[in-house]
């Protein structure tokens, strides 16, 4: 299982542009467009609570993105570009943001414009557009794609002494299962508003074998050696993500306020120990990427600016299990059993 050198594949939830209009202002019945037809001010509205829907995204390493063939909006194969970064203010509550991508045909013309929440927007709740701009697009993309530990998460380091990831900086070294001891290249740390897709998992202590309640990122892939296969995976080593074991009991989403994520890079993608859990490390794509701070590759000797390591891939850490094994009620209990006999 290396990694695809060609593009990696992510997906956002987005509404069609054509959903939110506004409702009053300079752009009045207009739809949500590109940054350049922005007015502030302007009052948005949501048409219908139809929930939104997945855009695939393929990232290349040239920093392109395209729509992937997976979709369920837009069109496979499309160029796609990110064009904003917006914030709205609703009539109650706090600010959400949003991102603004923008489908392009073969002759250069917009063909679609997807509006990419980053908390659930509400149907018929007035917005005002209180903000826009490109500057920090795409690190803000970067950052909730991250796979992230929250705060108070505790990493077992090479002395097999246990640290707060809040505490760890770069040079600390961590013991690794595939590799051994690895040191620690960078910590990053953005909050985030803790709802919707960006929500975090609460893995309750004991529900895979965990000292203590784990709560990590929804996408953050967990490792599970299975001594035997319960879930009829076919392999002995599995990659789970936390989103795809809620059960709403030992398994929860902790949805509502803000999340403070963390993520922990080394020079390669890793499987570490987060509260006795084998978790993955942060994986750089062109996607994820733009999280690091500016000078990242300049304090870097041997790397080009901009550039991802050639060595920072994706390492043969198990079978990725599809949520469909998981879709049962006993799914973190079979886990459980699978790795202790």
């Amino acid at each position: 299982m290396g990694q695809n050198l060609t593009a990696s594949l992510s997906s956002v939830q987005a509404y069609p542009a054509e959903r939110f209009r506004v409702e009053y202002g300079a752009n009045m019945g207009d739809p949500m467009g590109l940054l350049e037809d922005l007015v502030l001010d302007d009052i948005y509205l949501l048409n219908s609570p139809v929930p939104p829907q997945r855009l695939g995204i393929a990232a290349h390493h040239d920093g392109s993105f395209r729509i992937a063939g997976d979709t369920a909006l837009g069109t496979p194969g499309a160029v796609l570009h990110l064009d904003c970064l917006l914030t709205l203010m609703p009539d109650s509550g706090p600010n959400t943001e949003i991102l603004v991508m923008v489908e392009v045909d073969g002759d250069g013309l917009i063909a679609g414009i997807f509006l990419v929440p980053l908390a659930p927007l509400q149907a018929h709740m007035p917005y005002t557009l209180v903000k826009a701009g490109r500057k920090s697009a795409r690190r803000k993309l970067a950052q909730s794609a991250c796979v992230s530990f929250t705060r108070g998460t505790r990493i077992t380091l090479a002395t097999g002494a246990q640290r707060l990831i809040e505490d760890m900086r770069a040079g600390d070294r961590v013991l690794t299962r595939d590799d051994g001891i690895q040191e620690v290249r960078w910590i990053g740390q953005s909050t985030l508003r803790a709802v919707g897709d960006l929500a975090p998992i609460l893995i309750r202590q004991g529900a895979l074998n965990n000292a203590n309640d784990l709560i990590v990122s929804p996408a953050h892939r967990l490792m599970v050696y299975q001594r035997s296969d319960e879930i009829g995976a076919g392999a002995p080593e599995i990659l789970v993500r936390a989103r795809d074991l809620v059960n709403g009991d030992t398994v929860v989403v902790l949805d509502g306020g803000f999340a403070d994520y963390f993520q922990i890079l080394f020079d390669r993608h890793h499987i570490i120990y987060a509260e006795g859990i084998a978790a993955e490390s942060t994986f750089l794509d062109p996607v994820t990427s733009p999280a690091l701070p500016d000078d990242f590759w300049t304090l870097r000797p041997g790397h080009q600016h901009g550039t991802l390591p050639a060595q920072h891939m994706r390492g043969a850490h198990g079978l990725d299990v599809s949520r469909s094994l998981l879709d049962r009620p006993d799914a973190v209990g079979l886990l459980k059993r699978a790795s202790l006999r």
